[in-house]
């Protein structure tokens, strides 16, 4: 294929190569891969500097007809297609995105900058290690490059948290020792154990996980701070304005924020927390395996969970769960009728009967409605359901 000089003739590409009926996917970018040092067909992470998600399906049909005419024959049949790239790729690349080339800085056509600077690296290196990734249907992943790119859909703030199928992640995933964001094989390390500290040149090893660190694959916005690189996970979001503090804090894969939030406790996997709210030291939002029974747990905007405290419920907004007490799905909470009352009136769709009497109520029952604040009774022990008197409201200079 020749050059092409303007965006006319890529319009006319592009009609071509989608009257082939190629199937659109739901997300794909190149990604330049990290193999295991002895096993070499071992992939133990991927970098996608550009991710796609629901966008961009033009890039994507070029991507395609790219590969067919570098002889790969691409399985449209599948959930996923993963294949390497030659010169041959991105050499049709270039030539179907020249017109854009000059426009190609910054936030405008980033795949148009991937393939300019492939052909640059092409000349230099072979493209062994850079993989196209197409994912086009949402199904369990079935590689390490797929699992990646949906971590990096929900890193990016492209894809919403909980919205996409991770089931068997952890199967796909090796499990790796991280050096900084270097991955090392265990194999390997255990292969060379004794030459490596003999010489003094065993590596500094951070952690052996099979996700790696939010902070190695993810630039934050401008004014979110994370004081420890090591409290936050690959697959996880964070709304501009999240600050997550040293100490007790951690944020998990597929779990996030809305909003400027404060963090100093943990936020488990498939946990959500609105903006404006404050999860304090050590305070734990339960994830679907550790006590929710399956359910994933959502925090409203502006609710406070005070410090060592356990949420297993999903809360509204405005609550409040005081320091160092659990409110799980079976959690017997009592409520008078002055504050049964005041509950309901923020709480229109609140079903529940008036009388005379504290009621009990499951943790369950009182899932999700706005303005609770959970206490326990210093004198019988019980714990508490009352109207929250409090507004909660984060430094704004912090956020």
């Amino acid at each position: 294929m020749k050059k092409l000089e303007t965006v006319e003739e890529f319009n006319e590409l592009l009609a071509d190569i989608e009257s082939k009926g190629y199937k659109k996917p739901i997300g794909f970018g190149i990604a330049k891969v990290d193999r295991g040092q002895l096993n070499q067909d071992l992939i133990l992470q991927a970098n996608f500097p550009v991710v796609n998600w629901n966008e961009n399906f033009g890039s994507a049909s070029v991507f395609l007809e790219a590969l067919i005419q570098s002889g790969v024959e691409v399985d449209f049949g599948g959930s996923e297609f993963v294949s390497g790239i030659d010169k041959k790729f991105v050499k049709f690349a270039y030539k179907a995105f020249y017109p854009f080339l000059d426009e190609a800085v910054g936030e405008d056509h980033k795949n148009v900058q991937v393939i300019n600077m492939l052909k640059w690296i092409s000349k230099e290196i072979y493209l062994t290690d850079y993989k196209v990734v197409f994912i086009f249907e949402d199904d369990a992943p079935k590689s390490v490059e797929s699992v990646y790119l949906k971590l990096y859909a929900l890193s990016s703030g492209k894809a919403g948290l909980r919205s996409l199928n991770l089931n068997g992640a952890f199967g796909v995933l090796p499990n790796v020792a991280w050096s900084g964001r270097e991955p090392i094989e265990l194999d390997w390390l255990r292969e060379n154990e004794i030459e490596l500290k003999l010489l003094g040149e065993y590596p500094t090893i951070d952690s052996v996980d099979k996700f790696p660190r939010f902070l190695s694959h993810i630039i934050p916005d401008d004014n979110t701070r994370i004081l420890d690189s090591s409290k936050v996970r690959m697959g996880a979001q964070l709304a501009a304005g999240t600050t997550v503090m040293p100490g007790a804090s951690y944020i998990n894969f597929n779990a996030g924020t809305k909003g400027a939030v404060m963090v100093e406790g943990r936020i488990s996997s498939s946990a959500i927390v609105g903006k404006g709210s404050d999860v304090g030291g050590g305070a734990s939002i339960l994830g679907v395996l550790s006590g929710t029974n399956g359910n994933p747990v959502s925090i409203g905007e502006n609710t406070l969970l005070g410090a060592n405290s356990v949420t297993g419920i999903p809360l509204g907004d405005g609550c409040i769960v005081d320091a160092g007490i659990s409110i799980l799905e079976g959690t017997k909470i009592g409520v008078t009728p002055k504050e049964l009352v005041k509950i309901k009136e923020v709480n229109p769709e609140f079903k529940c009967e008036i009388g005379e009497e504290t009621q009990f109520f499951k943790g369950l029952e009182l899932a999700g409605l706005n303005g609770i604040h959970f206490r326990q009774n210093s004198t019988n022990g019980m714990i508490q359901a009352l109207r929250s008197q409090r507004e909660v409201k984060l430094n704004e200079e912090l956020h």
